[in-house]
């Protein structure tokens, strides 16, 4: 098996679940095949950022220079990974992957990015549609737009302001650190008024998901009369299907 890093604390509730789906997709995988307990799991060394200190760092959109701190401590949080002998690397966070461009430069190692992984998830509910929900980084950004388009995906353009302060806001009151009571119908009044029908509702911040317990490591699911697509269980799932490609193979 390749040896996963994950890049993870932006934050960490999404982080367990990434550490968690990929441990259990691989038991199942191997329990499918008849190995015996312990059931093997993926090495994986986890380098953990501080998310108070991230979003301190967070630059302006369009000024490159503006950013340069922001990358430098992803960057070297990977380039820690690579040192630890890690095959290929994921970030457990939607927001950094609009600075992926700069943050993997220098690093060798492969990153896997949620933005490929989450373009073949919704493409394959079948949508021609998707509403991008998360951080104001996610939603200003057009970066889950261009990948989307080449899966034949149309995305919204981004929201009025308030409505991504307002979304940004809900992440951070309600879902970091763990989903708080009465979130899903928060979230759920948000989308709709922003999802047309047939509108694949892209969960991407890793730590709305949690507004869905049932449906945490579901790559796409149905749920209050919406279709929702889960860029962290379709990110993980990726993840799993690199490390186990040999024994795939085999």
């Amino acid at each position: 098996m390749k040896k996963i890093g994950i890049l993870g604390g932006v934050g960490w509730a999404s982080t367990i679940d990434y550490y968690r789906a990929i441990c259990e997709g691989a038991g199942r995988f191997f329990a499918d095949r008849g190995a015996a307990a312990p059931l093997p799991v993926p090495p994986i060394t986890i380098e953990s950022v501080v998310q108070a200190q991230t979003r301190a760092l967070r630059g302006r959109p369009g000024d490159e220079a503006s950013w340069a701190a922001f990358d430098a401590v992803f960057r070297n949080a990977l380039l820690t990974l690579e040192r630890a002998g890690c095959d290929f690397a994921l970030i457990a966070s939607n927001t950094p992957h609009a600075r992926l461009h700069a943050i993997q430069e220098g690093v060798v190692m492969p990153v896997l990015s949620i933005f490929d992984a989450t373009a073949r998830a919704t493409a394959a509910t079948g949508t021609t549609q998707a509403l991008v929900l998360g951080t104001a980084v996610t939603m200003q950004a057009r970066n889950y737009a261009n990948v989307l388009a080449e899966h034949g995906v149309s995305a919204n353009d981004p929201l009025p302001e308030a409505e991504i302060a307002e979304m940004q806001a809900m992440i951070d009151e309600d879902f970091y650190g763990g989903a708080a009571s009465g979130a899903q119908d928060r979230l759920l009044r948000f989308c709709a008024r922003h999802a047309q029908p047939g509108t694949a509702i892209l969960l991407a911040c890793t730590e709305l998901p949690l507004a869905f317990p049932d449906h945490i490591d579901d790559v796409s699911f149905e749920a209050g009369g919406f279709l929702f697509v889960n860029p962290s269980a379709a990110h993980a799932a990726a993840a799993l299907d690199l490390a186990l490609a040999a024994e795939r193979a085999g």
